[in-house]
This record gives C-alpha cells, sequence and structure tokens, in this order.
C-alpha cells in the first residue's frame, strides 16, 4: 500500500516535470474536431477506511477556441466533511511559457448558495482565468480530504463532445477485500485502455484519444461515452454508516437515515394545513391544495443536490424561512401532505431536457440531481415538483419526465418511470384567419393552443413583459416581414394543462409581386424551416428526444379585385419518422382554407436513416414555403 502510493507520487511528479507545454507537442490528430485537448487527466483515490478517503486531481487542458473556455475551469466545492488540502493552477501561453500562478489565497472562496443562511456551510473555492488569447493551457491540481465515501467519484475517459485526450489515468487504492469498489465500465469498446489490478488497488490508463465530432441530433453523450461508475457497498456519508447493495435498501437508507424526523412541523402549521384543507375528502384534491399553497408561500434557491449533502433541510426551518433547495422543498411540501393524511414520496431525478435514466444494475448516491415529489392514487403516481412556482399540478414538463428515477418508499427505493409525454400528447393547435388588404399587407387573428412539453414552452409568456411578448412573436413568426401585434390575451387552463395565445396582429407587403400577377405563402403562421445539417459520412446515430404533433387551419381572404390561381394538390406524407399533410380548399371566390398537419416521432434512429430523415424535413420545409398565385382584376 505505501509502495504504491509512493509510485504514484513519482509517477505525478515525473510526468509534471516531463511535459511539454507547448502546442505543437500535442498530436495532430488530437486537434481535429477539438476546442480542447486534455494533456493530461490524472485521478488518484486512496479509500483508508469507511469514512477516510483522500484524492488527487491533476489536470492540463489546452483550450484552443472560446468553446473550448468551459473545459478549463478551476473550481472545486467542499464543506465541513470535505477538506482542500491543496489546489492550485498555472497557466501557459501556446508556447508552454508560463504566464500566471495561481496558489490558494489567490482562489475565490464564496458560500454555494450565497446569502442563504441555511447553506452557509457549503462553499465553492474557484478561479476563473479571462484568456487574452488562444491557445493556453491551464494546470490545475487539487487534493481533497473526506469522511464521505458514499459518493465516489465517476471518471469519464472523454468529458464531452470536442474535446480530446492526450493521457487519461484513473487509479483506486483500498486497504482490505471489504472495502473493494464496486466497478461498472460502460462503453469502453469505444477506446484502447490498459487496466491492472491487485488486491488493493485498480487502475485504468488511455492515450491519445481524438474528439468526438458533435453532429445534428447527436445522442446524448453519456449514452457512448467511454466511463466508469464506481461505488462501495460498505461507505460513511454525513455521519453515518450503510451498506447497500440494490436499490430498495439504497432507499430504506435515505428514508431511515436521511429523512427520518424531517418532517416534522410545529402544531401551529399542522393546524394552517388542515384549515386549507377542510371539507375535502378526496386526497388528489387534498394534495392540489397543499401544492398551491407551497407555490405561494415559498421560493426556491438553486442548490445543486449533492450540496448541502443529501439531507433535506428540516421541515419546521423551511416554514420558518419560506425558502429551500429542491430537497427542503420537497420535504416540507411531503411534511404538509402528510399532515392532511395524504401519503408521498420523496424522489430523486436526473433532470435536465436530456433524459437520463437511473442505472438498474447500479445503485449509488451519484446519480440524481434534483428531488420531486411522488403523490399515490388510484394504482398511478402522479408527480409534483416543489420547487416550481408555475407548473400546474401533477405536470412535470421535459425537466423531469420520462425517465427511471428512485421512488423513496417506507419499504425501500424502488426504480420507476415518470410521466411520459408522448408525440400526440406535445400538441400545438393554431386557428388563424388573415385578410389580405389593397396595400398587400394582411390583418390576422391567431389562437394558438398547446400541450403537453408545447404547453411547457409557452405558458411562460403570461408572467413576461409587454416588450418581451412583444419580441417573442417577432421571432416565432421570423418569417413575416413588417409583422406588428397589435393586442394579445392569455387563457392558462391549469386543470386541463392547455394554454391558449389570441393575437391579433398585421404585417406589411406581405404578399409580393410576381410581374402582373402576385404569390401569396399559404403558409404563414407555423413554417417550419429547419433541415438538419448534411454530412457526407454521419457517424453517429441521432436521437430526436421529443415528438410533437402540429394541427393548423388557417381561413384566408383576398380582396374584391383579386382572384386565385391554380391551387396546389393535397400533400401527404408517410415515413418511419412522422407524417406530413398539407391542402387547400377554395371556401368562394375570395376565401381559401388551408389546412397542415405535422406528427414527428421521439426515437432512436441509426446513421443510416439520416438522410431519410433529413429529406423528411426538407419535404416538410419545402411544403410549408408553398406559394399560390393571385391575379389583379381591376374593377371598372
Amino acid at each position: 500500500m505505501r509502495f504504491l502510493a509512493i509510485l504514484s507520487a513519482l509517477l505525478w511528479c515525473s510526468f509534471s516535470f516531463s511535459q511539454d507545454y507547448s502546442i505543437s507537442s500535442i498530436p495532430k490528430e488530437l486537434l481535429e474536431n477539438a476546442d480542447a485537448v486534455i494533456r493530461l487527466d490524472q485521478l488518484d483515490i486512496q479509500v483508508n477506511s469507511i469514512n477516510q478517503m483522500t484524492y488527487q486531481v491533476k489536470q492540463i487542458v489546452t483550450v484552443l477556441n472560446k468553446s473550448g473556455d468551459e473545459h478549463a475551469t478551476a473550481r472545486v466545492f467542499y464543506d465541513d466533511d470535505k477538506k482542500i488540502k491543496k489546489i492550485e493552477a498555472t497557466i501557459y501561453d501556446a508556447f508552454g511559457n508560463e504566464l500566471e500562478q495561481i496558489k490558494k489565497r489567490d482562489f475565490k472562496d464564496i458560500a454555494a448558495a450565497d446569502g442563504f443562511s441555511l447553506y452557509l456551510d457549503d462553499r465553492l473555492l474557484y478561479h476563473d482565468y479571462v484568456p487574452v488569447q488562444y491557445p493556453y493551457t491551464v494546470e490545475f491540481t487539487y487534493e481533497i480530504e473526506t469522511s464521505d465515501t458514499g459518493m465516489i467519484p465517476q471518471w469519464y475517459f472523454v468529458s464531452g463532445y470536442g474535446v480530446s485526450v492526450q493521457k487519461s489515468s484513473y487509479t483506486i487504492t483500498y486497504p482490505s477485500p471489504d472495502l473493494k469498489p464496486i466497478i461498472k465500465e460502460e462503453n469502453l469498446q469505444e477506446i484502447d485502455f490498459q487496466k491492472e489490478e491487485s488486491p488493493t488497488m485498480v487502475s485504468y490508463t488511455s492515450s491519445n484519444i481524438p474528439a468526438f465530432a458533435e453532429e445534428g441530433l447527436s445522442p446524448p453523450f453519456q449514452t457512448f461515452s467511454p466511463r466508469l461508475s464506481v461505488r462501495l457497498t460498505k461507505f460513511h456519508y454525513k455521519g453515518i454508516d450503510a451498506e447497500v447493495t440494490d436499490w430498495k435498501g439504497l432507499g430504506e437508507w435515505i428514508q431511515n437515515e436521511l429523512l427520518s424526523g424531517r418532517d416534522q412541523l410545529e402544531e401551529s402549521t399542522i393546524s394552517k394545513a388542515r384549515d386549507l384543507v377542510k371539507g375535502i375528502d378526496d386526497d388528489l384534491e387534498k394534495a392540489k391544495v397543499i401544492y398551491k399553497y407551497v407555490q405561494d408561500n415559498t421560493r426556491y434557491i438553486s442548490v445543486q443536490i449533492g450540496i448541502g449533502g443529501l439531507q433535506p433541510i428540516s421541515a419546521i426551518e423551511v416554514d420558518k424561512v419560506k425558502y429551500g433547495d429542491c430537497k427542503g422543498l420537497t420535504n416540507y411540501t411531503k411534511a404538509l401532505l402528510g399532515a392532511v393524511g395524504v401519503q408521498s414520496y420523496y424522489t430523486v431525478v436526473e433532470s435536465g431536457r436530456t433524459k437520463v435514466d437511473f442505472e438498474a444494475d447500479f445503485p449509488d448516491l451519484l446519480q440524481g440531481n434534483h428531488v420531486i415529489l411522488a403523490i399515490p392514487y388510484k394504482d398511478q403516481y402522479y408527480w409534483v415538483d416543489c420547487t416550481s412556482q408555475i407548473h400546474p399540478f401533477g405536470f412535470i414538463g421535459d425537466f423531469t419526465d420520462d425517465r427511471m428515477v428512485l421512488v423513496v418508499t417506507p419499504d425501500g427505493g424502488e426504480l420507476v418511470r415518470t410521466a411520459s409525454y408522448l408525440d400526440n400528447d406535445n400538441a400545438q393547435y393554431i386557428k388563424a384567419n388573415y385578410k389580405i388588404l389593397d396595400n398587400l399587407s394582411i390583418d390576422a387573428q391567431v389562437a394558438i393552443e398547446t400541450k403537453g412539453t408545447q404547453y411547457d414552452n409557452r405558458f411562460v409568456l403570461e408572467r413576461s413583459s409587454k416588450d418581451d411578448i412583444n419580441k417573442y412573436y417577432k421571432d416565432f413568426w421570423d418569417n413575416v416581414n413588417g409583422l406588428e401585434v397589435k393586442d394579445y390575451s392569455f387563457k392558462n387552463d391549469k386543470e386541463e394543462v392547455s394554454f391558449t395565445e389570441t393575437v391579433n396582429l398585421s404585417a406589411r407587403n406581405y404578399v409580393s409581386k410576381n410581374g402582373n400577377d402576385y404569390l401569396l405563402i399559404l403558409n404563414a403562421f407555423n413554417n417550419n424551416t429547419y433541415v438538419p445539417p448534411r454530412y457526407r459520412t454521419r457517424k453517429l446515430p441521432f436521437t430526436v428526444q421529443r415528438g410533437f404533433y402540429d394541427q393548423d387551419e388557417t381561413l384566408i381572404e383576398i380582396p374584391e379585385n383579386f382572384q386565385f390561381g391554380e391551387l396546389p394538390e393535397k400533400v401527404n406524407l408517410e415515413t418511419e419518422f412522422g407524417s406530413y399533410g398539407a391542402g387547400v380548399e377554395k371556401k368562394n371566390d375570395r376565401e381559401l382554407v388551408y389546412k397542415r398537419t405535422l406528427l414527428l416521432k421521439a426515437g432512436e434512429y441509426p446513421k443510416e436513416s439520416y438522410d431519410e430523415f433529413r429529406s423528411f424535413l426538407r419535404s416538410v420545409a419545402k411544403m410549408d414555403n408553398q406559394k399560390i398565385l393571385l391575379k389583379n382584376e381591376p374593377q371598372d
């Protein structure tokens, strides 16, 4: 054990003294498709006992352009159980000349949730370097000592798109077989690597990994990135020992050790909660009332789930200060529901627009960055995000939808999939009419109803300023030149989770002159122009994360002295990716009705289908821009 530690230190020093920091020393193949090159990414972990662990990190990153800046951040979180023993950074220019040395005293030290007393023990040490020119290199080293062994850092051999790696090294040592970590190797077939193992050590190294170029609709990077997930079955966390072998056991530990006693409330608060639901017998209706109370009487502060630990602030504290992070507000809502006899479960989720599932075969504390609430009712779960002051009850939108999450029940943990908003659920219905005036401008009335994730994208409009709303519509209808919004109104039906916008607008010179005739684009208010980029040879599969359905109907009226030219035939496209239909019918000599539908299906598709998918959307864009001829017949 001592020999391995000395060997690790010698290797560390050897690399540091022999490293050439100039950009000319980077292999040419590592510059291709790269915004940054990781010259060295090294993590050495020593598990000394169930409640004592240290790890040393050394990262040397050459940043090639502005997009690569994010890969050279120098920042570390710490708290009472996680001490920073050493931290420093050095900046070099393109030729390897030293520009700046940054010692521990030069790092800024701030509270992780500055100004909020409940979280002042959780801090961030950071230094933001502002480059004068590119490329530049950052060498960043730090050492952590912690009693928390429940969160072993994951290891990504490549951290994201646009990053290449010259050398990657991961080593973990442990004193005895009962503290041997479980290591899950994922997607390592993508790289060449070497693995060494002894009774008290496991190490991985890999070299010269080229950058993955991000392509349009690329799958989430973590779904194919080479990485290691590491955990101990016996661990210590925030003063508590644990032994966990499955998700059920992890849920039991969270329930019994982290949540127990945190849901107590003052008697006055319990009385207030019961008064709110007086006369209501149905548990779901009670839950809606309590959820609305939390929305109206608390505010959310953004604190990552790993900050402040996994244990929520007590419900009594949140009730006093009226704010909390996701853990605190969820636990507080759970406590209020319990006070009125409604069962609910604390639920850990990996949030974000990208859907990430908990791994069924790997129960650990690192999975999940957010907490929501699951309310069982009539053999199904209703999901609520207690951090949102505006979302309808039971609607979680695209932040936590359709993914496996850990529901912590009194009987232990279980993995459950959250609500899924499928293709047709994410609907937009446009009912419009516009009148063409003699000066070729238009007056229009447009009603837009949205549901599902399309609702999630639109309902925030009702809280926006007039200037922002006007800007939004001009951007949304950027295909209509000279657009002016006359007035608008909104209806947010939170019970049905439906948002309706009614907009009156005008646009100058919408109809264009074509010799003695005129050209009219039929589709004014849902004109799709997006066509995915073309690739000579696509390398990755592609993903449509969320499908949607659009249905449009527009009544078009022309002036008395105009006549319609020949009308186009109806279009119907059916593909594995979705369908499209468009057609126009003459209502009388001065009016016609344009109808359109577009269904795009969510899914993961092979790279071989990309050209066909692109062809489908190219056809949609072409049909959406379809024009008809108008003839001008002057009156006698």
